[in-house]
């Protein structure tokens, strides 16, 4: 049996090994990226060429990306709203600034009302699609004109406005057409841009505004709100403590992502999130930034994160013209929408969930519980997503029984050799190595595996932060009810004592939790075993004010597994007996050996070579 010095050394074998092969992938993806990098810088160059006031007007598809760049009627002098919108959401435009104001979603509703929308970009300085300089300091304003002659009511809107700098900007915002998935919040915007100046621009002094993410109520983590960007098929999120600052950085006003070729960028909460995604690859960057808003009469300020978008670097001389096309998205994050949202828009939609590193737990068990729910939405419409995750918790401890039977198993056999453990202890009191290889030889005799209790304990960990996330992020569970629980994306609380919520589901979940801690074998010394009877009560402070979904999720598992344990103490205890031809191991026979060299040389039975014990040499005497 391995003693413990093996397994550090193992693991840290195992360590630099996972280390060396995750540095060499990055560097490989870093060369790619760098390649990609010069490509598109040389596409830049040469993609639009420099026209000169004496050339000859090109030839263009649309009459919108050329004929329209001549703001003809003066813009209105007040704010005009235009709308754009489906049986799923409605975009409400404005010509201040000339873009979306903010988007309400008719499906989803405001934490503790049923009749309140979702407003996405509700905190947001300007509207979704405005332009900005100077990293978002301040956002252009420009009162646009509308050209309802090029629009179509409730489908197209197209704005033209010359702002101070003299860049005419002309920008058409287009609903999705289709039954594609994620096509209802889906908006074709196109952004056409003239240099009537005298002077050459560049076009990466601006960007285009991404909107703002805050979170929806109060008590919302403020780790769930920030930015983000794909590039390199990985997506990078920040959030909104990050301008905070911490121990080892400062507080920041900005953010600046480095330059490179993003796949898309946006802003985000728990829930929805707003996307933009360049419909050619170019390098650019990202920008963000963050303020303090109050949601409601809340006293106490969350923060909102608002970022932009830079163009592409280009040199627009006098009397030049581009076009600048994007997809823009403004909706829920629902998982299995845009998982399949990759087939027709490109990769990394999926991403946009946050699962993290316990993805590839997060994504099939968020599947299995969309699919649970359509099962049971025809048999218990109003509680089928309660049930859903019911179902879904008993599934997986279905799954992972082999691994509990076997761990509790294991820790019977130890719990029957506590004895002679005992008496080891007693009899090795002051030498921990001798006592570690008699430990170990006992464990080898009777064919015991010490980590066989909690090995598969730890297997658990992922599947457990696994469905922790996709439980956290899952926007189906907005506004569904079980039982006594109006919305399973909050806590459950039943009423208020003393101005302290009263939360019924976690209190359930920490005596069955506690229950289940006395039913299974105890290993260990007394004060292992204290803290292991505490630990139901650190998680009940731990997730009071968790989602309600995760409390009915964990008190499900305990109840199962309250069940797995009675059903397993029903059966025979496991024997223990000596292992047939059950030799000394050659760590145990090394530890023996390093131990008797110990004892030899404390007893003084070795031969003691060190230099200032050598005797010293008498003087010679005689002529020799």
């Amino acid at each position: 049996m391995y003693d413990r010095t093996t397994w550090i050394v193992l693991a840290l074998c195992g360590a630099l090994l996972a280390g060396n092969l995750y540095y060499s992938g990055k560097q490989q993806q870093h060369l790619r990226e760098q390649e990609a990098r010069e490509r598109a810088l040389r596409q830049s160059e040469t993609a639009t060429p420099a026209a000169t006031p004496d050339a000859a007007t090109p030839d263009v598809a649309t009459p919108e990306t050329t004929a329209g760049l001549t703001v003809e009627t003066p813009p209105p002098a007040e704010e005009s709203l235009v709308f754009l919108e489906n049986d799923r959401i409605a975009f409400t435009l404005t010509n201040l600034g000339g873009g979306v104001k903010h988007a309400e979603l008719k499906d989803e509703f405001q934490v503790g009302s049923r009749t309140e929308r979702v407003r996405i970009n509700r905190f947001g300085s300007g509207p979704v699609g405005a332009l900005a300089r100077q990293s978002g300091a301040a956002l252009d304003a420009t009162t646009y004109a509308y050209l309802p002659g090029e629009s179509v009511d409730g489908r197209k809107a197209v704005y033209i406005a010359r702002l101070p700098s003299g860049l005419v900007a002309k920008k058409i915002f287009t609903l999705a057409d289709g039954t594609d998935a994620g096509a209802p919040y889906l908006l074709d915007l196109e952004i056409a841009l003239e240099n009537a100046a005298g002077d050459s621009l560049d076009l990466a002094d601006w960007s285009v505004f991404l909107g703002e993410a805050s979170p929806l109520y109060q008590a919302e983590w403020p780790q769930q709100t920030g930015f983000f960007h794909r590039e390199g098929g990985d997506i990078h999120f920040t959030d909104g403590g990050t301008f905070k600052g911490g121990w080892f950085s400062s507080a920041k006003s900005v953010v600046h992502t480095g330059e490179s070729i993003l796949e898309f960028a946006g802003v985000t909460n728990q829930f929805f999130a707003t996307v933009l995604q360049p419909a050619e690859a170019a390098v650019t960057s990202l920008w963000a930034r963050s303020s303090q808003v109050s949601i409601g009469d809340a006293q106490k300020p969350v923060t909102s994160v608002r970022a932009g978008l830079r163009f592409p670097a280009r040199e627009l001389r006098p009397a030049d013209q581009t076009t600048l096309r994007y997809r823009l998205f403004i909706g829920p994050k629902h998982n299995p929408m845009l998982r399949k949202m990759e087939n027709r828009w490109g990769e990394g939609w999926g991403d946009v969930m946050q699962y993290g590193w316990f993805g590839f737990v997060s994504r099939p068990l968020n599947w299995l519980l969309n699919s649970y729910h359509h099962l049971l939405d025809s048999i218990a419409k109003n509680w089928s997503w309660g049930l859903a995750i019911i179902l879904l918790t008993i599934t997986v401890r279905f799954i992972i029984w082999p691994l509990h039977a076997k761990s509790t198993h294991t820790m019977k056999r130890m719990a029957k050799l506590k004895p002679e453990m005992d008496k080891l202890r007693e009899k090795y009191p002051n030498d921990p190595n001798k006592l570690n290889t008699e430990m170990m030889g006992l464990y080898r005799k009777f064919g015991i595996n010490p980590l066989g209790g909690c090995l598969p304990m730890f297997i658990q960990i992922p599947v457990f932060f696994g469905f922790y996330r996709m439980l956290q992020y899952a926007v189906e569970l907005r506004g569904q009810r079980f039982l006594w629980v109006d919305d399973l994306s909050q806590p459950d609380t039943v009423w208020h004592l003393a101005g302290i919520p009263l939360n019924l589901l976690p209190i359930v979940m920490a005596i069955t939790s506690f229950l289940q801690i006395k039913m299974t074998p105890m290993t260990g010394d007394k004060l292992q075993q204290r803290i292991i009877l505490l630990m139901p009560l650190m998680f009940f402070f731990f997730c009071y004010n968790f989602a309600s979904a995760l409390a009915l999720y964990w008190t499900t598992q305990n109840l199962f597994s309250i069940g797995q344990t009675w059903l397993m103490g029903r059966m025979p205890e496991p024997e223990l007996k000596p292992r047939k031809g059950a030799g000394k191991s050659w760590v145990q026979r090394m530890a023996e050996r390093q131990a008797e060299l110990e004892k030899q040389r404390r007893e003084g039975g070795m031969r003691n070579v060190t230099p200032d014990a050598k005797k010293k040499r008498p003087p010679r005497t005689g002529g020799g």
